[in-house]
């Protein structure tokens, strides 16, 4: 491969990321609307926590697995596994069209579209190394999934629950602007096609979790005001 081939895979890579996020926020929605056309699959999901618990933690083997092994997979297993995760997101955000207003739905979305958009021109733009605050960010947020198990478990307290996702939102838009920094960086990485693909598949992984986290904090802030 010369050095135009390189620099042109490079140059792309960003958009695909993009493209693939993009895609699979779309699977997601669709299944979401498709299931919650039929009234009997909220209702079941709600009434046997197992099978929902279940998918929450098939979601977590797919995102780490694919990052742990992205290095092995195939682009096509790497593309797979992505959208299944997609699609099993698509499952549990049946409850969400269940328990929210369409409209506040609407809302949270629009506002953390805008929220993302903001965090990822500026991480894109950004001459400052972003590793060190991105890094402290990461483990906030990981403090701060275990303090919102503790309080769902244990707390039962809607105070905490609500300045959790407030920290949670805020957390997420500064690891959005670290990944969308990250991203560019892996791009030195893309000397071909398959490691392109390969990249921007993860690097639409990363961005579709900043993305879906900080628009499901918005919507439980939202709908507290209700």
């Amino acid at each position: 491969m010369n050095e135009t081939t390189a620099v042109q895979i490079q140059q792309r890579l960003m958009q695909r990321v993009f493209s693939w996020m993009f895609a699979g926020l779309s699977m997601t929605a669709i299944i979401a609307i498709a299931l919650y056309s039929n009234p009997d699959v909220p209702v079941f999901l709600a009434s046997t926590p197992g099978v929902f618990w279940g998918i929450l933690i098939a979601e977590l083997i797919v995102v780490f697995g694919l990052s742990a092994l992205l290095h092995k997979l195939t682009p096509f297993m790497a593309t797979f596994a992505f959208f299944l995760y997609a699609a099993l997101n698509g499952v549990t955000f049946t409850l969400i069209l269940a328990q929210f207003d369409l409209a506040l739905i609407g809302t949270a979305f629009l506002i953390a579209a805008g929220m993302f958009g903001l965090f990822a021109v500026i991480g894109y733009v950004t001459k400052i190394n972003l590793t060190k605050i991105g890094s402290i960010a990461i483990m906030g947020a990981i403090g701060l999934v275990l303090a919102s198990l503790v309080n769902l478990f244990f707390l039962h307290s809607s105070v905490v629950e609500l300045v959790i996702s407030y920290l949670l939102v805020l957390v997420f838009c500064i690891v959005t602007a670290y990944d969308i920094q990250y991203i560019k960086r892996m791009s030195e990485r893309a000397y071909d096609e398959k490691t392109a693909t390969k990249l921007a598949i993860f690097g639409a992984l990363m961005l579709y979790l900043d993305f879906i986290i900080i628009f499901k904090n918005l919507l439980s802030i939202l709908s507290s005001d209700d």
